[in-house]
């Protein structure tokens, strides 16, 4: 993570738990020549957009105090994490074994760069059951991890 994720991090997580909320990610990324501090959280039984205002109006003043952190101005967003979220951390993986899942690879592997099923297991790299077949993926050959709905 970069310092501007990290600090953001330390900053954020405190105020989204104690607005009933868990922090999923946060990412600082430059599209169409702007800059975005995106955060994103989690909440049983659903992040609505008043979750995500109250979180934003707490968490913007206080990053307001830290403009040295950030070479020039960008737009925040505070969003949910979403259904089919991207898997990250260990935890991530661990708290949805189980769960439908596809995964994205840099390569083809067998003709395919991406592949869907239930996840089985991670230790660095994932394992999934597509069908009948137990597929493992290592930590370089995979590109991204998402949640599957249906």
């Amino acid at each position: 993570m970069s310092k501007i994720t990290d600090t953001v991090t330390e900053i954020a997580e405190p105020v989204v738990k104690r607005l009933g909320c868990e922090l999923w990610n946060v990412e600082y990324v430059k599209e169409a020549g702007a800059w975005y501090l995106r955060i994103y959280v989690d909440r049983d039984g659903g992040v609505s957009i008043s979750h995500c205002e109250e979180i934003s109006r707490e968490l913007d003043p206080l990053l307001d105090g830290y403009d040295d952190l950030f070479p020039g101005s960008y737009t925040f967003e505070v969003s949910s994490a979403g259904a089919e979220r991207q898997l990250r951390r260990p935890g991530d993986f661990e708290r949805f074994i189980g769960s439908l899942v596809e995964v994205k690879l840099y390569s083809s592997k067998d003709g395919r760069k991406e592949y869907t099923g239930e996840l089985l297991g991670y230790d660095g790299g994932v394992t999934i059951k597509a069908g009948k077949t137990e597929l493992r993926f290592e930590k370089n050959e995979i590109a991204n991890v998402r949640l599957r709905i249906g």
